[in-house]
């Protein structure tokens, strides 16, 4: 998929006091950030960040980070803060790659990954957000009782995905192939490309995994 560029992005994220620009220095000291010692939970890789704007609206009781690799994107989220009046959610412009370099052990309390980018070829696969690699950057920092939620619409990324988890030595706490048609479905908040998807009838993988 071909981002379109967005001018002024990057000064725009670079003068915006909700996105963190010196990460490493705050690592482990998240809360201090935030002023409380609430739980703090991820999305990495938020996209335009309709999933984790509502999560923060509807859970003041939780601290949200958003991550997003492209600025062109984060910038469309900003824009979603405008009406936002809590002051639990901040947002991080990084490469998930370096995810290790700006939370310590036992600081977050869950992950999401919705919709991640496929990398369908196989010489990419390590990079894929729930390759064994990225599982084992996970287990660095997520608390011991953490949960990692991943949803999709690329049943060969799913199934990719199933797998890593148990080569990862993770445990699948429950998945479902078809999410709107099952037990799970309750209370979930739907992202852009899932509202997209839905509409095309095209089923949302999900799973939760811990370990």
């Amino acid at each position: 998929m071909r981002l379109r560029n967005v001018k002024g992005s990057r000064e725009t994220i670079a003068a915006n006091s909700l996105v963190i620009q010196e990460v490493a220095a705050h690592k482990g000291q998240w809360s201090r950030l935030f002023g409380n010692d609430h739980p703090i939970f991820i999305e990495v890789g938020m996209g335009k960040g309709k999933f984790i704007v509502e999560m923060a609206r509807q859970n003041p009781q939780n601290n949200y980070i958003g991550i997003e690799k492209y600025s062109s994107v984060l910038v469309r989220a900003l824009e979603k803060m405008e009406d936002f009046e809590g002051s639990n959610l901040l947002f991080i412009r990084m490469d998930a790659e370096y995810i290790c370099d700006a939370f310590d052990k036992d600081e977050i309390s869950g992950i999401y990954l919705n919709f991640s980018d496929p990398w369908p070829k196989d010489r990419h696969a390590k990079r894929r957000l729930t390759s064994v690699p990225f599982w084992n950057r996970y287990d660095a920092f997520l608390k011991k009782d953490g949960r990692v939620t991943f949803k999709t619409d690329n049943r060969p990324l799913f199934d990719f995905s199933l797998e890593q988890v148990k080569e990862a030595g993770w445990t699948l706490e429950n998945y479902t192939f078809d999410l709107h048609h099952s037990e799970y479905a309750q209370g979930n908040i739907m992202t852009e490309y899932e509202e997209r998807f839905t509409a095309k009838g095209n089923p949302i993988c999900r799973l939760v995994a811990y370990r």
